[in-house]
């Protein structure tokens, strides 16, 4: 994922003029409420852990890599035995911006598929074949190990479903582990959004397995969720065109006592698979740490070889891990 440049005056504008202070104006009706929601669920902070150094022990998930293999074997693996109601993997090749030819896999678990109301939680799996951040020409050839960027969203979304295997939502639980969201283009003064999230752009160009009956109310987006001392504030795509999504989890992050971490102020724009789910009529909010006090933007680890278990924290996963199960937990057929 990238910050977007060209975008940003008109998100901003579009943000601050139409929705903004519908976001905020929630704020004051949660003051001084932290700590007062029931945590719902068993989430566990270190089985979290667990699964995101699970995925970095592969290595780099780059698709093609024998690393993408093993790891995709392994997701597929565990997330059959959480025992949804179905199970999907999609794969097929996409061509990147640079012509190299990927084969890709996207993992759907859903739960409760019998459910008239739904709810999709996705995450990307694979990591950047670049570490396009690095100081050194030789050290930028290399791909990154993804522990946070890749790893943090899809070991959360692990944990989530062996909670939902062992107490059944409501309403219906989609996990949607993507492919190939890191393969785009960095440079150049355009903004390259259809160079990223490849994975995404096809699995909702077939939309499998959903109709225009059983589509998601909405969606949450995880990414680089894992990150000691991360604090996640607004994204503008998300306030601008996923403001009921949004609006659930930091207030309910805020419930929860994580209004730390969940920061209620806006943050940046962010091209991320969240553009592409909510350009296909599931409005998707991300989760993404966008504001970093050193960088002003992603954690500084970001596209860098130092993207490892060393920077993963488990108060982090825990944090969002419970809001997002909290959730959706919370909602109701109605």
């Amino acid at each position: 994922m990238k910050m977007s440049v060209s975008l940003l005056l008109g998100v901003v504008l579009c943000c601050c003029a139409a929705c903004g202070n519908n976001v905020n104006a929630n704020k004051s009706t949660t003051a001084g409420s932290s700590h007062q929601s029931e945590i719902i669920g068993s989430f566990n902070a270190d089985s979290a852990y667990a699964y995101v150094a699970r995925q970095v022990a592969f290595g780099p998930r780059v698709p093609g890599s024998q690393g993408h293999k093993a790891c995709r074997d392994w997701l597929v693996s565990t997330l059959e035995g959480f025992n949804p109601d179905t199970l999907i993997v999609q794969e097929a090749e996409v061509v990147a911006f640079n012509g190299d030819r990927l084969p890709i896999s996207n993992i759907f678990a859903g739960f409760n598929m019998a459910a008239p109301k739904r709810v999709l939680l996705a995450a990307h799996w694979d990591t950047r074949p670049w570490a396009d951040k690095e100081s050194t020409a030789e050290n930028r050839a290399k791909p990154i190990p993804g522990a946070n960027d890749g790893g943090s969203g899809t070991g959360v979304l692990l944990e989530i479903a062996r909670n939902l295997a062992m107490k059944a939502p409501e309403v219906g639980v989609d996990i949607l582990l993507v492919d190939a969201e890191d393969y785009g283009q960095s440079d150049g003064f355009s903004d390259n959004t259809d160079t990223w999230c490849l994975g995404t752009q096809y699995w909702v160009s077939h939309m499998t397995p959903y109709t225009l009956r059983n589509r998601p109310a909405y969606g949450i987006l995880l990414d680089m969720v894992g990150a000691a001392g991360a604090q996640f504030h607004y994204e503008l795509f998300s306030q601008a065109e996923a403001r009921v999504p949004t609006i659930k989890v930091w207030s309910e992050a805020d419930r929860l006592g994580f209004s730390d971490i969940f920061v209620r102020e806006k943050g940046a724009p962010v091209i991320d698979d969240h553009i592409f789910l909510t350009r296909a009529g599931i409005p998707t909010t991300d989760i993404i740490e966008s504001q970093h006090q050193q960088t002003g933007s992603f954690h500084p680890c970001w596209h860098t070889l130092d993207d490892d278990m060393s920077h993963i924290d488990r108060r982090t996963l825990d944090a969002v891990g419970k809001t997002v199960l909290n959730v959706v937990y919370k909602e109701r057929n109605q």
